[in-house]
């Protein structure tokens, strides 16, 4: 016999033996109040009315105990009926035949009672049940109408079905590569003869649809919809009655409607994600072939210029040095190319973790300053107070967000046209960091967009990706940035930085 048919049975014999104990008693005692209270008036009182009074524990103990304590009962009011109320008292002696008919006919009517009674009582018992085994079902299915992920949904299933019908294991199995795999489990553990057991046998994948509740222990329900088997539902350690079977197939019918739209939406889900990744791969392709191609051709130019004798020496001093520049000149421009490429990397593959160090911002902006490609630009103007409090920042990450916001700068402003780097204590925690330029600025309904990936500003030679790195990186540190208008013209960059702690608070 299987040990879960062997636990339901044990579980039942238990619960059965303690409600006839527990009817048994209370019919008893019953018996004995009742007892007690008649045998001051046992004289004035009929053998007949003193049969109808000993009905009342019999009801109590089938009502608590069912038919078992009922005929528990049956037995007790009979000792006490003839060794109290039927002369000779206080003896098992009978005596007169009418006594003798009194007797029989409460032995013979008590019996039937207590039947019908605990056939009432157990109708009544599962119709509360089934109407909790409804009530729930159509809560589950309540649930089954929600925008779950799948495993979740999955997990919903079985511990609701486990709960509904009692039963001591519930198991959901999903095809995967041309197999069942128990994909969510209620109940007892699964072990590994569970799990041989629930696998159907090979070949009966195609056969799901033609599997029904049978009241075998364990059984399988095809999950179908659409006339395509979705899964298996299997149940251990309870039975199934027809009444119950209905609507458990008309459930099985629900659950697989929702796990399909559960899977469909996930399939959904993923083609949508694959298609955000091959539309950013194509810009990317395009942006990035578009900024390495017009380096590339000026360096290729220049350098074959350079290379050929026939050509350079026709070249005076001052061309070949112009020449040299340009060459200088692009592949700085492909280098820092390169570096938002790499940056823009590691912000996809999820490795961007800031690594905070003390430092001030004058020696943040000298090294970027130091670094920048010296062009047609003169030197940025400087607004930083002395009294600046120390940063606590990734200083590659902040330098990498100053730089990138300094070319943005370059490419957008004037030849002539200052830019300004500027500085100021925001309040007690962060301080603000901008660069000005006075270039055609930023219009209010584009500032929401400007630092998404690829976007960029009219006339914008670059490829898209500084302003996006710069948020990023910002981002990463949990401060802001942002762009509004400059004073006289142009645009302003502003971002936080988070202010050193005093040492007593970082100690």
């Amino acid at each position: 016999m299987d040990y879960t048919i062997t636990w339901r049975e044990d579980r039942d014999t238990k619960t059965a033996r303690r409600l006839t104990i527990a009817g048994s008693s209370a019919a008893l005692a019953t018996m004995a109040i009742l007892t007690l209270a008649m045998l001051p008036f046992r004289g004035d009182l009929s053998i007949a009315t003193t049969a109808l009074v000993l009905v009342v524990p019999v009801v109590v103990g089938v009502v608590i105990g069912g038919f078992p304590a009922g005929v528990i009962s049956v037995i007790g009011g009979f000792l006490v009926y003839d060794f109290f109320f039927i002369p000779p008292y206080l003896t098992l002696e009978v005596g007169a035949s009418e006594n003798w008919v009194a007797l029989g006919v409460y032995a013979v009517i008590m019996v039937p009672v207590a039947r019908v009674v605990a056939s009432m009582n157990t109708a009544r018992a599962q119709a509360r049940q089934r109407a909790a085994q409804i009530r729930q079902l159509f809560e589950l299915s309540a649930l089954l109408v929600e925008d779950k992920p799948l495993e979740e949904l999955l997990t919903v299933i079985v511990t609701a079905l486990r709960d509904v019908f009692d039963a001591h294991q519930v198991a959901l199995l999903l095809p995967r590569n041309d197999d069942l795999e128990i994909v969510a489990s209620a109940g007892a553990p699964l072990t590994e003869d569970d799990r041989r057991r629930l696998q159907p046998s090979p070949g009966r994948l195609a056969s799901l649809d033609a599997e029904r509740p049978d009241g075998t222990n364990p059984f399988g329900i095809a999950l179908v919809a659409a006339g395509r088997p979705v899964g298996m539902l299997t149940v251990s350690g309870t039975e199934i009655t027809g009444r119950q079977r209905e609507p458990l197939l008309l459930f099985a019918n629900q659950i697989a409607l929702a796990v399909e739209r559960a899977q469909l939406r996930e399939h959904a889900l993923r083609a949508g994600l694959t298609e955000e990744v091959e539309r950013l791969a194509r810009t990317l392709v395009a942006a990035v072939s578009h900024d390495l191609r017009a380096p590339l051709a000026s360096i290729k130019a220049s350098s074959s210029i350079l290379a050929d004798p026939q050509l350079s020496k026709g070249l005076d001093p001052h061309a070949q040095h112009d020449l040299a520049v340009l060459v200088d000149t692009q592949v700085d421009r492909l280098a820092v190319l390169v570096t938002n490429l790499l940056d823009m990397t590691r912000v996809q593959a999820g490795m961007l973790q800031p690594r905070s160090g003390i430092t001030r911002l004058h020696d943040l902006v000298d090294t970027v300053l130091a670094d920048l490609p010296v062009g047609r630009h003169s030197p940025p103007v400087l607004d930083l107070p002395d009294d600046l409090p120390l940063i606590d920042v990734d200083v590659v990450l902040i330098a990498r967000v100053l730089t990138n916001l300094l070319e943005n700068a370059i490419r957008h402003s004037p030849k002539d046209s200052p830019i300004t780097i500027a500085a100021r204590r925001a309040d007690p925690t962060t301080i603000t960091v901008s660069v000005t330029d006075h270039g055609p600025g930023v219009s209010p309904d584009r500032r929401g967009e400007i630092f998404g990936l690829f976007m960029r500003r009219q006339g914008d030679s670059g490829s898209g990706l500084g302003l996006a790195i710069a948020k990023t990186f910002v981002d990463a540190h949990r401060q802001r940035i942002w762009v509004e208008d400059a004073p006289g013209g142009g645009a302003r960059f502003c971002f936080t930085l988070p202010v050193a702690a005093p040492l007593r608070e970082r100690s």
